[in-house]
């Protein structure tokens, strides 16, 4: 297996503990809430915190599909959380996990600076697609900013 690491930066309007509060603590009831294709979050497997699985089920080209959520780490003092896609539809055939670790910190003008690094764990040694990768940033930017208008629209 290969890890391909890949890091991205962002800025948000909204203060670091309200987004961090949303995308962590609040993001089962909040996410279902703010984009109308997400369906459910069940906790599968845990309690919650580091270790927990949870099954984010979604509406993709009419067809209901899902996604498995591993929480690895939260880190409240730091503003930080880290978690892995173990499977379901946003999972490459050629990955064998993909894990995102986030760190919030103040932005400019009382917002906040998003700072995301991707772990790409491949089977073998194939590096992922490009095209596929292209899309995944895609979605997460649309999803991220889906909330963000939530958040500003309901503070």
């Amino acid at each position: 297996m290969a890890v391909f690491t890949f890091e991205d930066e962002t800025t948000s309007p909204v203060a670091p503990a309200t987004l961090y509060k949303a995308l962590v603590k609040d993001a089962d009831n909040i996410v279902p809430k703010a984009v109308d294709s997400f369906k459910s979050v069940e906790i599968v497997e845990g309690n919650g915190g580091p270790g927990t699985i949870k099954k984010i089920s979604f509406l993709e080209d009419g067809e209901t599909k899902f996604v498995l959520h591993k929480i690895e780490g939260i880190d409240e003092a730091k503003l930080g959380y880290s978690y892995s896609i173990v499977g379901g539809a946003a999972l490459p055939d050629t990955a064998e996990k993909i894990t995102i670790d986030t760190i919030l910190s103040d932005g400019p003008n009382g917002g906040s600076v998003v700072k995301l690094r991707i772990n790409y764990h491949s089977k073998g040694d194939v590096p992922p697609n490009e095209d596929e990768l292209k899309v995944g940033k895609a979605k997460s930017d649309a999803l991220f900013k889906v909330i963000e208008a939530y958040l500003l629209a309901n503070p």
